[in-house]
């Protein structure tokens, strides 16, 4: 393991089969932010056969690697975390390669298990994916190994390594330029019958929901959304794909008879287009073998599984029990960037409620109301920019913001849920508006109304309208609110009133905010 952590931001370096990948984090308040990521295809394992030896120019593409790494985190003063993985992990000249790390990199590698690495993995994909109760069906496709787990929280209930990785499949089966026509077939077959060891235990065990991180899945799912012909999303995380898209994805890269005409086909580098067919054989096999209809994308891995294990470590970063990473990264942005979030707390409390009584008349659905809480919360992180149209700058920091445990959908609907909470209401001539689904057209015009009403309901800013009360008519709708008696609401009756006017037209009746009498 690397020196004992000192500094407040922290360096996790994954060194591959395929690439080195290092994210670097500052340490925030109970979380982390990142603040540099480093990726490099050093291909250590590449040419190794069955990866019983790294050859002298993979050890030195490894050497000058991470005597960058280590520039790149002595610049951001962080302390560097590393661990290597299967094509370390099985070479026998691995004492090598460690001792020229530790010389000439000053970087100390902990070699770790194919089970560690698994656990790693899934740790990272839970804070990612955002849905930690749900029993989780991880598997992640590195160039030397493919890590599956079954697990829900912490608790990893099977926790499975196999030497199933693109990289050692590339060289097994697909070494030559021109691909072999028995090559894909040889290839396939080998891999299912490695998987179906574990197949009766996964069967017994079920799971909720299926979930796929890597490079390989990666590249296959933007292969996948290239074919839709939509704009590329700022994140893939949470992306949904199927298994029929993964069988499409295969036979396409299969009907490539050369890495180059790959390459050029799909728009992916060299080193990418090497091994891929080999990363997407082994992605449809798993959902063939372990009946996965649909599987969904994780943003986060090992490098991240190892930084928040890290970060627990020294009693830092996001804890077992923080249910809703989504929720817990929201928040975080909240309070780095907004200079009142008391009152964003209010509002949010108050749109939580409103939405409860008026979401069936919405038509909106019940989950959505976790969008409008962040919206709520996130309404004046714009602030950090300027006062002056912050609501623009709140959806242009949301956007840009890394936060987990969201899709790109998702995010993208809190910053315009966040942008519409004040001034003009959502336009079809506003371009990222213009380019939702009519459904989440919907959603924002009813999200965002219901958060005008409550930013007026703490116009005062000290949280004193404590319960609103919603009367539904045919002709008119009623919002009834009250606080303590002690307090005049005439200002936050009169700041509702003034921007009651999109949910009256989003519920299509005439509507009256006061406060109650009692």
């Amino acid at each position: 393991m690397a020196s004992a952590l000192n500094s407040d931001t922290i360096a996790a370096l994954d060194i591959g089969t395929n690439s080195f990948h290092m994210v670097v984090a500052k340490i925030v308040d109970q979380g982390f932010e990142v603040i540099a990521r480093e990726k490099e295809n050093v291909r250590i394992g590449h040419g190794a056969g069955e990866m019983k030896e790294l050859s002298p120019e993979a050890i030195e593409r490894g050497i000058t690697c991470l005597q960058r790494m280590q520039q790149v985190a002595q610049s951001l003063n962080a302390d560097i975390v590393a661990v290597a993985t299967s094509a370390v992990r099985e070479a026998k000249n691995k004492g090598d390669f460690l001792r020229r790390a530790r010389k000439e990199s000053g970087i100390d590698i902990q070699v770790i298990s194919g089970v560690e690495e698994a656990r790693l993995i899934h740790l990272g994909a839970l804070h990612a994916i955002g849905q930690p109760e749900a029993a989780m069906f991880l598997c992640d496709i590195g160039g030397g190994s493919t890590e599956i787990v079954i697990g829900s929280d912490d608790e990893e209930m099977l926790a499975r390594s196999f030497k199933l990785g693109a990289v050692r499949l590339t060289n097994r089966f697909f070494s030559t330029d021109s691909l072999h026509p028995s090559a894909v077939g040889s290839c396939r077959t080998f891999v299912r019958s490695t998987l179906m060891v574990i197949q009766p235990d996964i069967s017994e065990l079920g799971f909720d929901i299926a979930v796929a991180s890597s490079g390989s899945a990666e590249t296959v799912v933007r292969i996948i959304h290239a074919q839709s012909g939509q704009p590329e999303p700022k994140t893939f995380n949470r992306y949904q794909f199927t298994r029929t898209q993964i069988a499409e994805v295969v036979q396409a890269l299969a009907a490539c008879s050369t890495i180059e005409e790959r390459q050029k086909k799909f728009g992916i580098d060299k080193n990418r287009a090497q091994i891929i067919l080999a990363g997407a054989i082994i992605l449809e096999a798993i959902c063939d073998v372990y009946g996965i209809g649909t599987l969904m994308f994780s943003d986060y891995a090992l490098r991240e599984g190892l930084l928040i294990d890290s970060l627990r470590k020294r009693g830092l970063g996001p804890q077992s029990n923080d249910h809703d990473p989504a929720m817990h990264s929201v928040r975080q942005l909240a309070e780095r960037c907004d200079d009142r979030i008391e009152h964003s707390e209010n509002v949010a409390r108050l749109s939580g409620q409103l939405f409860d009584q008026l979401a069936k008349t919405l038509n909106v659905p019940t989950e959505s109301r976790r969008l409008l809480e962040a919206g709520a919360l996130l309404a004046n992180v714009g602030v950090v920019i300027s006062h002056s149209k912050h609501h623009l700058h709140s959806y242009y920091v949301i956007r840009n913001s890394e936060l987990v445990g969201l899709s790109d959908r998702e995010i993208e609907l809190i910053a315009q849920i966040a942008r519409y909470h004040r001034k003009g209401e959502p336009k079809l001539d506003h371009a990222p508006y213009a380019a939702l689904s009519p459904n989440d057209q919907h959603l924002v015009r009813s999200l965002s109304a219901l958060l005008r009403v409550a930013v007026g309901l703490d116009r005062t800013h000290d949280g004193r309208v404590k319960k609103v009360a919603v009367a539904v008519g045919d002709q008119e709708t009623t919002i009834e609110f009250s606080g303590s008696k002690k307090l005049d609401n005439e200002l936050n009756e009169y700041a509702a009133n003034e921007r009651k006017a999109l949910l009256s037209d989003v519920l299509n009746t005439r509507l009256k905010i006061v406060s109650s009498k009692s």
